[in-house]
């Protein structure tokens, strides 16, 4: 299995294929991921990869695994992403 790529080996793949230079294409990147997280809680979509949101989790009841106790599990909001379905198709390929 291949490693997956550092955020330089990114920032220099998109330099070269872009013809920007390595500062433009960082600061660039850093915007666009500060522009996610700001608008996460309306949902942030990704044309052709996915959508960002932030959802609200109940309160529930797990089971501690170490001593099987119960616990309550209280609500809190969660960061969820979606995967869209043309990426998911280029990714994994077609089911025919």
């Amino acid at each position: 299995m291949a490693k997956p790529m550092t955020k330089s080996e990114v920032i220099e793949h998109l330099a070269k294929k872009t013809g920007l230079t390595k500062k433009d294409v960082n600061t660039v990147l850093g915007e666009f991921t500060l522009l996610a997280y700001k608008q996460a809680k309306n949902d942030f979509t990704i044309p052709g990869i996915g959508k960002l949101s932030v959802v609200k989790r109940k309160a529930r009841k797990g089971r501690n695994p170490q001593t099987g106790e119960d616990i309550k599990i209280p609500a809190k909001n969660a960061v969820k992403f979606k995967v869209a379905k043309a990426c998911k198709d280029a990714v994994v390929g077609c089911k025919k």
